[in-house]
């Protein structure tokens, strides 16, 4: 669904920004004409531009806190954490000592948590225990009386951040009359960027403590918790859930079952089995070629040697190999919602061999092209998503 750019990635990333308008997270109009300043591919540029447009979206959310317009500047401030979370997106050459990189997501946080202080519905930031540390999160409240509400949990992906989470979700879920607890984990947002933790594939590890952290909150409805994983988030909630009998459901968008066959499906067959054979000295050279040539294969290859702590693109392509749910799909107890992305750019085909794998009770809902929501994680179509999701979570906990 082509948007802005020819360039797939960058074309992308802009329809991805411009998709949390329905919740205040962009104005089309400045979307547009952002993207008229940067040239097909050029990462310079983009950085620069995106951030000319955060800065100047921010200036006017600061005046207007300043003047007491109090609105005007949640939707200001809401629009330049998204703004600077699109700026930083492409700057992975060594992100965790990267003071542009640093800077733009200390930013992104910042004027996110100045916005959320001035929604209309409480936003609580948390801090949850895991391992010898915490984990950063914000708790979205449907509302102020403390009454127990059904909770959705927002796990997030290989890429998204925490403050991305009000927009895919907490924005729809208050709304409807459910609390959201979001978090970033290990190789995800602050906890990277801030705390140099990396992925983990065994995810119920960090799913465990979330949900005993949510279980201490008098708001949260014990029996009514529910778990959402957003992009590569299907997989790692998937494979959490299959640990977790405390959840009453599960969302995936999209199902992921195979994270590494989704890369060998864009390798040539020579190039697996090189880095399958340890050949990276080789691997990574071919690596490179395809770097060269392809916004989306470098940025991905890049992002995921960071987050996954690995040593070279062959390493972190090796290392991907454990996020399966072989063996472990027909673990999950719970109801599970799959959603599929018709022309998904990272893992078509992914969601129906999820779908295939459960044993539960299940449901698949396809995002088409026809309705503007083919693209991965079903960019664009925000409301017609989550209204689908919603919807079958009502039915689901009124049918428990």
């Amino acid at each position: 669904m082509k948007f802005l750019f020819d360039d797939e990635s960058f074309d992308y990333e802009t329809l991805r920004a411009a998709g949390f308008a329905c919740y205040g997270g962009a104005e089309l109009g400045e979307v547009i004409t952002t993207a008229r300043r940067i040239p097909d591919g050029d990462e310079s540029a983009w950085l620069t531009e995106w951030e000319a447009t955060a800065d100047r979206v921010r200036a006017i959310g600061e005046s207007a806190a300043q003047a007491g317009h109090l609105v005007s500047a949640r939707e200001a401030l809401l629009r330049a954490s998204n703004y600077y979370r699109t700026a930083e997106f492409y700057r992975r050459d060594d992100p965790a000592h990267d003071p542009k990189a640093r800077e733009l997501s200390r930013l992104a946080r910042e004027t996110f948590w100045a916005a959320a202080q001035l929604m209309e519905t409480p936003v609580i930031p948390v801090s949850i225990p895991y391992a010898d540390t915490t984990l950063p999160g914000y708790l979205y409240l449907a509302d102020d009386t403390g009454a127990q509400r059904p909770t959705v949990l927002f796990n997030s992906g290989f890429d998204s951040t925490l403050e991305e989470s009000y927009f895919a979700l907490a924005a729809g879920a208050v709304a409807r009359g459910y609390h959201v607890l979001a978090f970033d984990g290990p190789g995800q947002g602050a906890v990277i960027r801030e705390q140099g933790l990396t992925f983990r594939h065994d995810w119920e590890a960090v799913i465990t403590p979330v949900v005993d952290f949510a279980l201490t909150r008098p708001e949260i409805d014990p029996a009514r918790i529910s778990l959402f994983g957003y992009s590569l988030g299907g997989y790692l909630a998937a494979r959490a859930a299959a640990f977790e009998p405390r959840l009453a459901a599960l969302i995936l968008d999209d199902g992921l079952y195979d994270y590494h066959a989704a890369h060998e499906r864009i390798m040539p067959p020579f190039l697996s089995e090189w880095i399958a054979q340890g050949r990276d000295e080789e691997a990574n050279a071919v690596a490179a070629l395809m770097m060269a040539v392809s916004t989306t294969t470098r940025w991905a290859l890049r992002n995921g040697v960071w987050t996954f702590g690995a040593t070279s693109p062959a390493d972190y392509v090796r290392r991907t190999a454990d996020y399966t749910l072989a063996g472990i799909a027909d673990k999950i107890q719970c109801p599970t919602l799959v959603f599929e992305a018709e022309n998904d750019l990272f893992f078509k085909g992914e969601a129906p061999r999820v779908y295939e794998a459960l044993t539960c009770k299940k449901e698949l809902i396809v995002g088409t092209e026809a309705d503007g929501a083919g693209e991965h994680c079903h960019t664009g179509a925000i409301l017609l998503t989550l209204q689908r999701l919603f919807d079958w979570l009502d039915d689901t906990h009124a049918a428990a």
